[in-house]
């Protein structure tokens, strides 16, 4: 590797001219994950370099002007002439499309980002944007700004080219940009989703001091700080995710092995739950879908339990092997790999297609597992995974049975849709949607007020089991949920199958009070822990109830929140009322096709797991059974100051 990165190992594959014209092509969206794509442009830069070992910092400021700043130790951003382009390295990484030093080999091992654009981008949709590189004992500095010429704006143009400002000791580059109002509607950063991915980013390079201040926000007098820091790299990781949840064993095993074509960093712990979580990555790009690595690190831990149970004689010859799928029920696994030449597949591009990575991370974490489990200090852990894997295999052949069951088509789930399900008339999945509603009284409603060429309805009689808390083959057992699998078609776990769904649409419609809430939440755990492709390909929604009706004569509209009341009421003028809807029962068919189920005027929330180690941990701290975690998150995240508004307002 080329530890000298000079210009001429930038290469130049586009330019950047069409970036503001059509700024989704680029980054996908204009709403708050567009904006934040702007941060990890640059962030991903610091990253790959202090990650390949030329540094061991970054700082990441929030300004209050809305602006924001991503510092490294780091090399620098080279400032000699670039052999084609004639102009500063510096001028050729802010302004052209696709340039960098990560094309070839030379000055990377490995690169991430999760985008891959480059920070010409960045550039090219903010207001402003200032470079400082410090670099050979001389201190630079260059600006950009998105100016308007002759009518039309000129994103990113240069006008301080990269001059010397002095003489300093230090090495690094410094970037801070304010994203462009006139492309973002909403440009605020957010502090909890820069937090998020920045701890994330931590454990996945172990070592590297990571800060984030936040000026906008300000603790005793002092802008908010936090430092991520994680020696013991996914290690750590599986610890914080375990947090909430009670372990077998307090020390995760971790693996740490590299051959010619891949760096691979796996942990893993057994936890008392019955779920498997595998949280995977590749060059700190997360890969949701999974890939070849994954299936490389699974075939691996099964062959290592089996191959030295067998050889310490903790399964007997009469005994068959447990599954690959018992020996992780329960388990906690963070994989990270780094490599060269990445190719995703899939519809997210979250999965990785590299056929070659299989065996590769597959000999390294069985070569690493087997010397690790024939040590006797790690007997104990071993004896732990063959006994959770006996009882699982136990627990799997039983709910075999059921899901047998399940895939008959006279089944009793089948039959006990009758009289339950009201489907709907087309057969086109893609048109369909099935409406899940909390009890029969507002399922009556919803099946006198929807469109039955393309709306069913299903209504639950009862609370669904807590998928958190129990083994698939006791969730199967649950009526509810048996009503909703058989209802959408697609199977259940290992089973599900995507191709098979009957309504493109899943919408849960519960009340907007606590009771609805956790039977949203049930169910969400449900399709997360069991049907998660449901989720990750978005076909899961939440119907959002009005909260109130506001009307006088010629007047009538409905509110959502309580932040929208005061508006609305402002709107009516005098005269008005006020209806307090406290369920779904309360509203007769037409004022709940109105509100909550017509296309054209309904409010639906898309559930996305953009991050699934955050939507792990949420869900095991509202759904598992540490009470303290539990009360720890609705502090820090409930508003107990929040009044019913319905009480304080008078008609007039």
């Amino acid at each position: 590797m080329n530890k000298h990165y000079d210009s001429k190992d930038i290469v130049i594959l586009e330019g950047l001219d069409a970036v503001r014209m059509r700024p989704g092509m680029y980054i996908g969206t204009t709403g708050p994950k567009g904006l934040h794509h702007l941060l990890w442009e640059i962030v991903d830069n610091s990253i790959d370099e202090v990650s390949n070992g030329f540094g061991n910092s970054i700082t990441i400021t929030l300004f209050a002007d809305g602006s924001a700043q991503v510092e490294d130790n780091g090399r620098g951003i080279p400032v000699d002439k670039h052999p084609q382009m004639g102009v500063s390295g510096v001028e050729v990484v802010f302004t052209q499309l696709h340039a960098g030093g990560k094309f070839n080999n030379e000055s990377y091992n490995y690169s991430g980002g999760l985008h891959g654009v480059g920070a010409s981008v960045t550039n090219a949709l903010s207001r402003w944007l200032d470079v400082t590189v410090c670099r050979e004992g001389k201190r630079y500095e260059m600006r950009f700004e998105s100016i308007t010429k002759d009518g039309k704006i000129q994103s990113g143009a240069v006008v301080k080219p990269l001059h010397e400002i002095g003489k300093t000791d230090k090495f690094g580059t410094t970037v801070r940009f304010l994203p462009d109002d006139r492309v973002f509607e909403e440009p605020e950063i957010s502090h909890e989703i820069v937090s998020k991915r920045l701890r994330e980013l931590a454990f996945l390079n172990k070592g590297i001091e990571i800060v984030l201040i936040d000026e906008r926000q300000n603790r005793n007098g002092q802008p908010h700080k936090q430092v991520f820091k994680y020696n013991g790299g996914l290690k750590d990781f599986v610890i914080y995710l375990n947090n909430s949840k009670e372990v077998e064993h307090p020390n995760p095993i971790y693996i740490y092995g590299k051959s010619d074509l891949v760096e691979v960093e796996c942990a893993f712990q057994y936890t008392k739950s019955y779920t498997e979580n595998t949280f995977s990555y590749v060059n700190n790009i997360p890969t949701s879908e999974g890939g070849t690595h994954e299936t490389g690190m699974k075939s691996a831990i099964t062959r290592a339990f089996n191959d030295v149970a067998r050889r310490l004689n903790l399964l007997k010859d009469k005994e068959e092997n447990p599954l690959g799928e018992d020996y992780r029920e329960g388990m906690t696994i963070a994989l990270a790999i780094k490599m060269r030449n990445i190719q995703f597949e899939g519809q997210t591009k979250t999965k990785l297609g590299n056929p070659e990575i299989k065996n590769e991370v597959e000999n390294i974490v069985y070569n690493q597992l087997v010397a690790l489990f024939e040590k006797n200090e790690n007997k104990t852990i071993l004896e732990l995974a063959v006994k959770k894997g006996k009882d699982a295999a136990h627990v799997r052949e039983a709910a075999r049975k059921v899901k047998e069951i399940a895939r008959q088509k006279n089944s009793i789930e089948n039959s006990n849709l009758i009289g339950k399900l009201s489907s709907a008339s087309g057969r086109k999945p893609e048109l369909n949607e099935l409406f899940i509603v909390e009890g029969d009284s507002a399922g009556g409603s919803a099946k006198q007020a929807r469109d039955r060429s393309f709306q069913a309805i299903l209504p639950l009689r009862g609370k669904p089991l807590n998928a958190e808390k129990k083994r698939l083959a006791q969730v199967l057992a649950n009526e509810e949920i048996r009503t909703i699998i058989s209802a959408l078609g697609t199977g259940i776990g290992e089973d599900f199958n995507l191709s098979a769904l009957k309504y493109y649409k899943v919408i849960i419609l519960s009340d907007a009070d606590q009771d609805g809430a956790h039977i949203r939440a049930i169910l969400m755990t449900f399709f997360f822990r069991y049907m998660k492709e449901l989720v990750t390909n978005g076909h899961l929604y939440i119907g959002l109830p009005p909260l109130y009706k506001v009307e006088k004569k010629g007047f009538v509209e409905y509110v959502y929140s309580d932040v929208e009341l005061p508006k609305v009421i402002e709107k009516a003028g005098k005269g008005y009322s006020i209806q307090r809807y406290k369920g779904l029962g309360e509203m007769n068919p037409e004022q709940l096709w109105d509100t909550t189920m017509d296309p054209a005027s309904r409010t639906l929330l898309q559930v996305t797991v953009e991050d699934a180690a955050n939507a792990e941990l949420m869900i095991t701290t509202w759904m598992g059974d540490d009470i303290e975690a539990r009360k720890n998150y609705i502090s820090e995240n409930a508003n107990f100051n929040k009044n019913d508004k319905f009480a304080d307002v008078k008609a007039s």
